[in-house]
């Protein structure tokens, strides 16, 4: 389940590039020296994975507080669901029920701060750059976050999310790098799978949460419950 993370940020990474992008193009990375500026990437990279470790921290977290009032399989059903959910319904009906509204002001700050890096060229711009671009809005994150706060745990939700900033990384450094270098067909293409990629996880969750005995898809529920009591026995 978590490993899926790694193959999500990989091909959901078309998107970062879509998004986050124009920030990756700006950013003052030293064109002159190739050493200096592969140290710049790295360093904005790791503000960006540290963020979301620590979202993956939160969310997985909260869900293993769950697990603890007997949970877990409803919250990965329920985890899968929203996850399809977002595929299905169209845009213009989440539009319509956006509940991102209020937290419009906080992403403006972000955006603000965002904009005041990219006018700095000291040594912790490139790190901060990245801390603050983990917590921009992008749907893409929040299917990955549904999935951090399924894994039922605080150090599986970090590792989920860090593998999925991991896989976003080569698209991204390549875009550094290249610019916008993935257009026509092939953008096409990554684009069409996202979605189906969304739906598979969605139903790897649901089927998880069902406990109908396949070994490492779905459980039983006796095993689950049997693998969080020996969890918190050994705390």
């Amino acid at each position: 389940m978590i490993a899926t993370a790694l193959l999500f940020g990989l091909l959901g990474s078309l998107h970062c590039v879509g998004m986050c992008g124009p920030i990756a193009f700006l950013m003052p990375v030293d064109h002159h020296n190739p050493f200096k500026k592969f140290l710049q990437i790295l360093s904005y990279h790791s503000g960006r994975l540290l963020t979301y470790a620590l979202i993956g921290f939160l969310f997985g977290a909260v869900g293993e507080r769950l697990n603890l009032f007997g949970l877990q399989q409803q919250l990965s059903i329920a985890v899968g669901v929203l996850m399809i959910s977002a595929v299905v319904i169209p845009t213009r009906i989440f539009n319509r029920y956006n509940l991102s509204k209020p937290a419009y002001k906080l992403v403006g700050r972000i955006k603000s701060a965002l904009g005041q890096q990219l006018k700095n060229k000291r040594k912790s711009t490139f790190f901060t750059l990245g801390l603050l671009n983990g917590l921009l809005p992008c749907g893409l994150v929040y299917m990955a976050v549904f999935g951090a706060l399924g894994t039922g745990g605080a150090f599986n939700g970090s590792l989920y999310m860090l593998l999925f900033g991991l896989g976003t990384l080569p698209l991204m450094t390549s875009a550094i790098y290249l610019g916008n270098f993935l257009k026509g067909k092939a953008k096409r293409r990554i684009v069409k799978l996202i979605p189906v990629l969304v739906i598979l996880m969605g139903c790897l969750f649901i089927l998880r949460g069902l406990g109908l005995g396949i070994p490492y898809v779905s459980p039983s529920e006796k095993v689950t419950v049997a693998q969080v009591e020996a969890r918190h026995s050994c705390h």
